[in-house]
């Protein structure tokens, strides 16, 4: 997309073009699988066609690629059929027999599992770092190391990197570096504008916002692009072009869904720091996190996502508070229009760094119901537990 627009522009527009589909505002699905050639000089120059096996691409996944380019200000974009796939694009692009990588201790648990389950079989190390790390992440990089995955914030626990500070360290040093930024919807945070090379995001979630596909999106800059573009097609990774048009639907409705979801969720978050149940919220967007610096210098605004800790950590009573809830699923993703509460267990998943508590570490979503509806819901919750 041309021009210098702004954010909510660029969503509204990134990835159309009517002209080339008969005036039609939004670009069609294009369900195919074999692509006919009009003539054998076009076959033999299949190699320079854009469009040639549905596989490879359609107009609708060129099209979806080209808006999440435009969200993420890369040069290039890659999408996936789920978050976890798009991961292991990146991780998989940068393993070689003998290789190191550096992965975030709060790192979503798929990357911790793919890391141990399948890179090591590959002869690749991980060293896993403190997610307050900063710049003296140096002092873990090796002659060996070829990338650096971090996550800010982390899903479960919701540390702020400084990533500005490692993408500069890693810069300097040759590595190349990775982030989920799943968090921020790509709208509130602008990784490869602070140097990062390649942006991964589980568009399952604020890109499609409304729970009804799988969908993975990478971002990244020309250098990183002929590396991750030569897995992917050795993968044979692709989508369907039903879930790309749905993509490109929440696209166009991201920022205001977002806004919404800052908005309601700080507003819980905010009444869950007065209640005595709490032992703790974890939201970088409020002034009481040790985080909220980083994230104000980074960050443009903040998802729906984020955690707390109470002090029940009986499962009985817990069961009562959960299992009563009327408007807070349970379940396994987040990005949604509706509100989700699970009780974690981010220790599972340390080893560079320890988290204890205290109590009953909790995720929550909130999503775009009323929040003081929440707060009654939440309220008669932390009730049940007497």
């Amino acid at each position: 997309m041309s021009g210098d627009y702004r954010p909510d522009t660029v969503l509204a527009h990134a990835g159309r073009d009517p002209k080339a589909h008969k005036g039609a505002v939004n670009v069609p699905v294009y369900r195919a699988s074999t692509i006919l050639m009009p003539n054998l000089a076009t076959l033999d120059a299949k190699e320079t066609l854009r469009v040639r096996y549905a596989r490879r691409g359609t107009p609708t996944t060129h099209a979806l690629e080209e808006a999440v380019c435009a969200l993420e200000h890369g040069d290039h974009a890659l999408v996936a059929p789920s978050g976890v796939m798009a991961i292991s694009v990146v991780l998989i692009s940068y393993a070689e027999p003998g290789a190191h990588i550096l992965v975030t201790d709060n790192t979503y648990a798929p990357v911790r599992k793919f890391c141990e389950g399948v890179l090591r079989r590959m002869g690749v190390e991980t060293t896993y770092f403190d997610p307050a790390a900063g710049a003296e992440i140096e002092a873990l990089i090796r002659p060996e190391t070829g990338l650096i995955w971090m996550e800010s914030p982390g899903s479960q626990t919701f540390e702020i990197q400084d990533v500005k500070a490692i993408a500069a360290i890693a810069k300097r040093r040759g590595v190349t570096t990775a982030i989920d930024n799943t968090w921020s919807g790509g709208h509130f945070f602008k990784p490869l504008e602070v140097g990062v090379d390649i942006s991964v995001q589980a568009g399952t979630k604020y890109i499609s916002g409304h729970s009804d596909i799988m969908l993975g999106t990478i971002a990244c800059n020309a250098a990183c692009y002929d590396r991750l573009r030569e897995i992917y097609l050795r993968f044979g990774v692709c989508i369907s072009p039903d879930d790309a048009f749905l993509a490109l639907r929440g696209l166009r409705t991201l920022s205001l869904r977002l806004r919404q979801h800052y908005e309601s969720g700080l507003m819980v978050a905010q009444w869950l720091e007065q209640q005595g149940e709490v032992i703790r919220v974890l939201h970088p967007a409020l002034p009481s996190s040790p985080y909220h610096n980083l994230w104000k210098a980074q960050f443009t605004g903040a998802s729906g996502l984020f955690g707390m800790v109470i002090h029940e950590q009986d499962r009985t009573r817990l069961a009562r508070m959960f299992d009563g809830f009327g408007l807070f699923g349970m379940g396994s993703s987040w990005g949604g229009f509706e509100s989700l509460m699970t009780p974690t267990n981010p220790a599972a998943n340390r080893s560079a760094t320890h988290w204890d508590p205290n109590g009953q570490t909790i995720r929550i979503h909130v999503g775009l119901e009323d929040p003081r509806d929440l707060i009654n819901d939440i309220r008669a919750g932390f009730d049940r537990l007497r």
